[in-house]
């Protein structure tokens, strides 16, 4: 639940953006091919797009029900330095400017001391430290 906090702390006051609780909701294994039919059904009349980084483009083949969900979604691909992006299913490349920044590279900045500042919302820095995560 510490990251559904995080998520609300990071949002917070930003009415574009909310949080749909699907898969937190739902018990068991968690698969996009079923948290996507779930999105379809409930918004039949939307178009939904899948935002990944290349790190995951080239583990797409391993993806549950991989071949049905491409016609579920769009995917879209992020660049991302040492990554190959080559797939052989469809998958719309975007180019956005490179930021080495990583969840655990946060994780190890929170846990020595250092300052995420700009890295993270705020809201999220004091929800982390309020509640001693990522200390070891």
């Amino acid at each position: 639940m510490d990251r559904l906090a995080m998520l609300e702390n990071a949002i917070a006051g930003n009415p574009s953006f909310y949080i749909e609780g699907i898969e937190i909701e739902r018990k068991g294994t968690s698969y996009t091919y079923d948290t996507i039919k779930l999105l379809k059904e409930l918004e039949p009349t939307n178009e939904f797009y899948f935002i990944i980084g290349a790190d995951m483009i080239e583990y797409l083949p391993n993806w549950h029900r991989i071949d049905e969900l491409v016609h579920m979604v769009n995917f879209v691909g992020v660049k991302r330095p040492g990554y190959n992006e080559k797939t052989l299913y469809p998958i719309t490349m975007v180019k956005v400017p490179q930021m080495f920044i990583s969840s655990s590279m946060i994780r190890r900045k929170l846990r020595t001391g250092k300052t995420v500042k700009y890295l993270i919302a705020d809201p999220v820095v004091k929800y982390i430290k309020g509640n001693g995560l990522y200390e070891s």
